[in-house]
């Protein structure tokens, strides 16, 4: 079936939208569901004293290690779109991927160190197959000359929000009034949700993803297979001897070199695909441009992430939660970001609708350094905060609300950008694997903003403001370069025209 083919059997389905939108709509809204309500509490809850049930983990070990957990999610996603576009296709990997984050959850709701880490691992490993093909399949269902597709990744985008609201409200009560592994539980039943809902309506689709795209040769597939499942036996080896302290790592030192090596590992995929990937001259230049969306998409993701490390213990330590008898829940305030997208995401996907009618069609690479920009003006607001903070006083909830309209704000001029231009600006039968050296940028995002969150010492909340305001700077830097550089790439943008 051709691709106009799929949108004319499609249109006007789902709110003007193919049909398997909404498929993808509510599975990811699920995944997101029991990410989030999780990653809301895994910095609390491993800098929690142990009398209270927690780990008792420094702030800088738990930020890292939560800089580790979230970037391997998204490290994972490389190949979690290779195996999608090379083995199983893109509907067994979130199938399966979904299956693996499940059970990662049901490891993290039972009460023991040892499952608490196995947990992270296996929600690691389902993530990295699911979420690369999931956002890969929606792009699938346009045709790259077909304006909605920005609108479509705005909508699932808001899935992703509504998931997260419902994570951060749901775990983040049971939290406060049963505690931590209750909430954890919480997060396995929503996983288990979006698989039956996925199984249900996995038809919409129409065939899309259901097949490798670049299948390998049988005996390829033979190899590949037992690679994997070297890899996991491997991994699980190496964790039974972490777990029994035959091998003891420093989680700062390890995120400093793990950051280091997804840095080369992103390079390097992307000069094979320029190499060795039998890529046409606009191919190329596309992916140049995609390449300068890959850069904002990183800085962007190193200071948007402090969500859950910094601002996340500002809120809990630092911020004045009480309503009169009711406490707020920490977990809480990071909802902030979901309902802003859930109110605005309908006005940023009309507005690049409405501009495409007009003519008017910002670059990717633009829209994404007004996003980083924008974003880092949150930061500026921190700055003020921090300062209250630093007289000995409670800081006012605004301040952090504020701060996550900014973040918003900046998140939807960037990030449902950005992966619109993945899926438009790679060649078609690399769609799983670019979508997954895209993710990388997340990865490293991630990995960076743990190690930047570790310097925020509880001990001296007096260097918090300073520290704030080098980011905002620091970021904004980098939005005005990725500005001009757009001006250079616009035009490499225009290139890939959809085959017929």
């Amino acid at each position: 079936m051709t691709d106009t083919a799929l949108n004319q059997s499609h249109d006007d389905e789902f709110f003007g939208h193919p049909a398997g939108l909404s498929t993808l709509f509510f599975t990811e809204m699920w995944e997101r569901m029991s990410y989030y309500g999780m990653r809301a509490l895994l910095v609390l809850f491993m800098t929690l004293s142990m009398q209270e049930g927690g780990l008792g983990i420094t702030v800088a070990s738990a930020t890292a290690i939560y800089g580790l957990y979230t970037g391997a999610v998204y490290f994972m996603g490389l190949p979690g779109g290779w195996i999608a576009d090379r083995l199983i296709g893109g509907q067994q990997a979130v199938w399966y991927g979904g299956i693996i984050i499940m059970c990662g959850h049901i490891l993290l709701a039972i009460p023991s160190d040892s499952t608490f880490f196995a947990g992270l691992i296996f929600v690691v490993m389902g993530t990295g197959l699911l979420k690369p093909n999931i956002g890969a399949l929606v792009g699938q269902l346009y045709n790259r000359e077909d304006n909605r597709r920005d609108a479509g990744y705005a909508l699932y985008y808001m899935g992703i929000n509504l998931g997260s609201i419902i994570g951060y409200i749901v775990c983040g009560w049971l939290q406060v009034n049963i505690g931590y592994h209750w909430a954890f539980g919480a997060a396995a039943i929503g996983m288990g949700a979006g698989l039956v809902q996925f199984k249900l309506t996995s038809y919409k689709l129409q065939g899309e993803g259901a097949e490798p795209s670049q299948p390998l040769s049988k005996t390829g597939q033979l190899y590949s297979r037992f690679a994997i499942l070297g890899f996991g036996v491997a991994l699980g080896v190496l964790t039974l001897f972490m777990l029994n302290g035959t091998i003891v790592i420093n989680p700062v030192t390890l995120a400093q070199y793990i950051a280091l090596i997804i840095t080369i590992v992103f390079l390097a995929y992307y000069a094979c695909m320029f190499s060795f990937a039998n890529l046409s001259n606009d191919e190329k230049k596309s992916l140049g441009a995609l390449f300068l969306v890959c850069i904002a998409s990183t800085f962007f993701w190193a200071g948007f992430e402090q969500a859950g490390s910094s601002l996340n213990l500002f809120g809990r330590d630092y911020t004045d939660r009480i309503i009169g008898t009711f406490e707020i829940p920490p977990a809480w305030f990071q909802s902030a970001n979901s309902f802003f997208i859930v109110i605005l995401s309908p006005f940023f996907a009309a507005l690049w609708i409405n501009l495409g009618k007009r003519f008017v069609r910002p670059d990717y690479g633009f829209k994404c350094a007004v996003g980083l920009i924008i974003m880092a003006t949150g930061f500026i607001v921190m700055f003020f905060a921090a300062q209250i903070a630093a007289s000995g006083l409670q800081a006012a909830p605004y301040w952090l609300i504020a701060t996550y309209f900014l973040h918003t704000v900046g998140e939807l001029c960037l990030s449902p950008v950005a992966l619109s231009a993945v899926s438009k600006l790679s060649p078609r039968r690399y769609a799983g694997q670019m979508m997954g050296v895209f993710t990388l940028t997340y990865s490293i995002g991630n990995v960076v903003a743990g190690l930047v969150a570790g310097n925020f010492d509880p001990e001296n909340i007096q260097q918090m403001p300073n520290l704030y305001l080098y980011i905002a700077f620091f970021t904004i830097a980098a939005g005005i370069l990725i500005g001009l550089f757009a001006f250079k790439t616009r035009n490499w943008e225009a290139l890939i025209k959809e085959k017929p």
